[in-house]
């Protein structure tokens, strides 16, 4: 195995609502509120080789977007490191911050917010590589207008403005954003949910031929099972903040083992389904202020006796490769 080129060690994030005005006031009379704390990601660790593809799916609420966001460096982790090619935000100088920075990059769900409605395209999609001195004002429109042919898009539409463009021409331009810094790993965070199914498929088949031209790397964040089997070497499965599997995608589907991830792909369509009756996985999602104790699955699981309701299960290997987060492994 080569030296992976993003590694999450023991990351969680929390978020803290702080009390108001007015409930301040009511806790002098004798009320006991207390601030909200929301422990969107607990004690995950992941790593990335260079060249691959890692889908993490999960229930929406799951922190699959919190963790792709620390990734990416929009987010701090409240505890834990994330490293890239074993360099951390911060043991590094103000200049290697800025490098790691322009290697990761991420592309978000809804291509028309994440776009600036008052800039013209070529602006958006030239204006990091300008600012950051990749290349000079005078290489910009050629630059650009090779950004735009490589995403599949017309250069003679650099004028136009992002609402001038269909979902699928955006998220092509969120994309040409993203690659203009030249980056080495992108975070995609539900990058074709938006989107309709037939563009779904124009959208992985470019991340496919990003990935195979340019030598990309890719966190892909999906809530879809069957997009992340048609893109993914290998697949971590999140519940309520943390992993709770991660596996190569055929060993995954064909040997799921935690009973989250055999629910999930029970759930996923297939041609030679036949007459199977769809069984939803029972329950809902508890609240992430006031998870579960032990293993947060356990309130859903056919499968739970008296370990999972206090003591939460570790991940661990179960196989080549193969990790899972179960009591039931360690029942036999």
């Amino acid at each position: 195995m080569s030296e992976p080129i993003v590694e999450i060690r023991e990351v969680s994030k929390t978020f803290v609502r702080e009390l108001d005005f007015s409930e301040r006031v009511a806790n002098l009379l004798g009320a006991r509120y207390r601030p909200t704390v929301v422990r969107a990601v607990d004690r995950v660790s992941l790593s990335v080789s260079p060249g691959e593809v890692v889908g993490l799916v999960g229930e929406s609420g799951c922190g699959k977007s919190t963790l792709g966001r620390m990734v990416a460096g929009v987010l701090e982790p409240t505890a834990g490191e994330v490293l890239f090619r074993g360099r951390s935000h911060d043991d590094s100088s103000r200049t290697a911050r800025r490098d790691t920075a322009l290697k990761v990059q991420m592309i978000f769900q809804d291509p028309f917010a994440s776009l600036n409605p008052r800039l013209r395209v070529g602006e958006i999609i030239g204006e990091a590589p300008l600012y950051h001195g990749l290349v000079s004002r005078a290489e910009l429109e050629e630059r650009v207008a090779g950004l735009m042919r490589r995403v599949g898009l017309d250069p003679a539409y650099a004028r136009r403005y992002p609402h001038q463009f269909s979902g699928g021409q955006r998220q092509r331009i969120g994309i040409a954003r993203a690659l203009a810094v030249e980056p080495e790993f992108l975070v995609c965070d539900e990058a074709i949910a938006a989107l309709d199914v037939s563009i779904q498929a124009q959208i992985l088949n470019l991340f496919m031929e990003l990935r195979r031209d340019l030598g990309l790397t890719y966190l892909f964040i999906s809530h879809d099972l069957g997009v992340v089997e048609h893109i993914s070497d290998r697949i971590a499965i999140m519940y309520l903040g943390r992993l709770v599997e991660l596996a190569d995608t055929e060993e995954l589907y064909r040997r799921p083992n935690h009973p989250y991830s055999r629910a999930l792909l029970e759930d996923v369509p297939r041609l030679d389904a036949g007459r199977r009756r769809f069984r939803p996985i029972k329950g809902e999602i508890p609240s992430p202020v006031a998870p579960p104790p032990g293993c947060h699955f356990h309130p859903r699981c056919p499968h739970a006796f008296a370990r999972c309701r206090t003591e939460a299960p570790v991940l661990r290997e179960i196989a080549p490769g193969h990790f899972a987060a179960c009591h039931l492994n360690d029942a036999g």
